[in-house]
């Protein structure tokens, strides 16, 4: 129970020694430390049946989810340890705001898979109408390519057709013609088969010769153009059955079919909603709990620990800096006033060796007016 208790602490991501100094705050940290364990262990569940659905194999799966896990795990540890209360809510609620929204998309991510789980029957019954929609987009995508020439094809067809219609129906009104002159029941309506008649009935064979011949030449191309579409057809048939029929299952199938049965029903969405919400609410906990808490004893040693801490690296600093600018001077000071000692001795000298040239020049008059007026001492 004791290393249990201490494996919670470390999860939590409290200092251990400052812990020691206020154990009336175990227990919190304690169960903080439990929350970002589990939540990390939700992770693993979750990237782990995520995982399946795309690789399914369990060797693979294993290694990356407790690795995804133990990365959720870590970041959890790290936000949660990295809040400090400053003793004004704004300030906290600005400092916690990031860390928030971080806890948001780690629910949001580990819920996801999750839910895919608990709805899997509904999804698994939209996966089957979402695989019988793309079979019949894939099978009107082909129909589509030899639809237009069967159709063009079937209209001349019966534009041939009706040509052929109209022949007859034109040779049948001259022999129905011809027939009335013959029994006196139509044109000039006397029973005889004489110049009229054969007028009618040569003309009713001139219209059944044409048709005779229409008949051959459209019968022909109607032919041609109905093996035309057998074959258009047997290439859509075979096309049809070298589609390659992809079984749905994967992630992203699966989400889709989530969100078509969230829309589909209304209980699914509810419920959907609120196993986000509660995956939310577990992973923002420790974040919230440590936000609407007063400032606990944990927070005020930690405080203290780390203004010593502030304090004394500003007076290291400050002594190194002060040290460092006192060198500094003293080596500035010490070289101007090396300088100028140098300085001071060359005029010294300069002045001492114009004076022993002034010395020499003075016992000869006439070369010491030329050199003063060339103003040359020393010569050039």
């Amino acid at each position: 129970m004791h290393s249990l208790k201490e494996f919670f602490l470390f999860c939590s991501g409290a200092n251990s020694s400052i812990l020691k100094r206020t154990p009336t705050e175990i227990n919190k940290y304690v169960g903080i430390g439990a929350t970002i364990f589990f939540t990390g262990v939700f992770a693993a569940i979750a990237a782990g049946y995520a995982l399946y659905t795309v690789f399914e194999s369990y060797w693979m799966i294993i290694p990356i989810s407790l690795l995804w896990g133990l990365m959720i795990f870590n970041l959890d540890r790290f936000i949660v340890s990295t809040m400090k209360k400053k003793g004004s809510f704004f300030r906290d609620f600005t400092s916690a705001m990031p860390r928030l929204i971080l806890a948001v998309l780690i629910a949001i991510v580990i819920a996801k898979p999750l839910e895919l789980k608990i709805f899997e029957s509904e999804i698994n019954a939209e996966l089957v109408k979402m695989q019988q929609e793309n079979y019949k987009e894939q099978d009107d995508l082909v129909k589509a390519r030899y639809t237009a020439n069967i159709d063009s094809l079937e209209a001349d067809i019966v534009g041939l057709k009706n040509e052929i219609n109209v022949k007859q129906l034109e040779r049948d009104v001259l022999v129905a013609e011809a027939i009335q002159e013959a029994d006196g029941t139509g044109g000039s309506l006397r029973r005889n088969l004489g110049p009229i008649y054969k007028t009618k009935k040569a003309a009713a064979d001139l219209v059944q010769t044409e048709l005779d011949d229409l008949e051959a030449n459209n019968n022909a191309l109607i032919t041609l153009k109905q093996n035309r579409i057998e074959q258009l057809e047997n290439g859509m048939s075979t096309d049809m059955e070298a589609l390659q029929r992809v079984s749905l299952g994967g992630f992203a199938a699966r989400l889709e079919g989530l969100e078509r049965a969230s829309n589909r029903s209304r209980a699914i969405f509810i419920a959907n909603i609120f196993i986000m919400l509660l995956f939310i609410a577990v992973e923002t906990a420790p974040v919230i709990t440590k936000l609407i808490l007063e400032r606990s004893p944990y927070d005020f040693v930690l405080n203290k620990h780390e203004h010593l801490f502030e304090v004394n690296h500003k007076a290291f600093t400050s002594k190194h800096s002060s040290a460092v600018m006192s060198e500094v001077n003293f080596d500035r000071e010490t070289i101007e006033n090396k300088t100028k000692l140098a300085i001071e001795a060359e005029n010294e000298l300069a002045n001492e060796a114009v004076r022993r040239r002034v010395e020499e020049l003075r016992g000869q008059p006439g070369l010491s007016r030329s050199f003063l007026k060339d103003s040359r001492l020393f010569g050039s």
